[in-house]
């Protein structure tokens, strides 16, 4: 699959940037450009975000996504502790990061 250029991958490790993934997704979608976000490392501490769902909402089911492992490993549970705003398919492996590189046409990583 070729990368699409009205897609916009962001690959969020830390925790310290839920503003501007919230302002960098708002402003793509503002542009006509689809975010697709993936969450992982220590960044899933920003599911207990109150603006999370919000995001999720913007991005859409398919196009959003948190890594089910680092969850774990940060202590949540991912089979009954799945953050608002998303639904158990959404709790994913690396290889939706692996999608993200496939099918975008730019990536920035927070």
């Amino acid at each position: 699959m070729a990368a699409d250029p009205n897609k916009l991958a962001i690959f969020v490790t830390s925790p310290q940037n839920m503003t501007h993934v919230v302002g960098i997704a708002e402003a793509a979608d503002k542009a006509g450009k689809k975010p697709m976000i993936f969450f992982t490392y220590k960044s899933i501490h920003l599911t207990k975000d109150p603006r999370f769902k919000g995001l999720a909402e913007l991005c859409g089911e398919e196009n959003l996504a948190i890594c089910a492992d680092s969850y774990t490993c940060e202590g949540y549970d991912s089979a009954k502790d799945i953050p608002a705003g998303l639904t158990d398919k959404q709790m994913r492996t690396q290889a939706f990061h692996g999608a993200l590189l496939d099918e975008c046409g730019k990536y920035i990583v927070l």
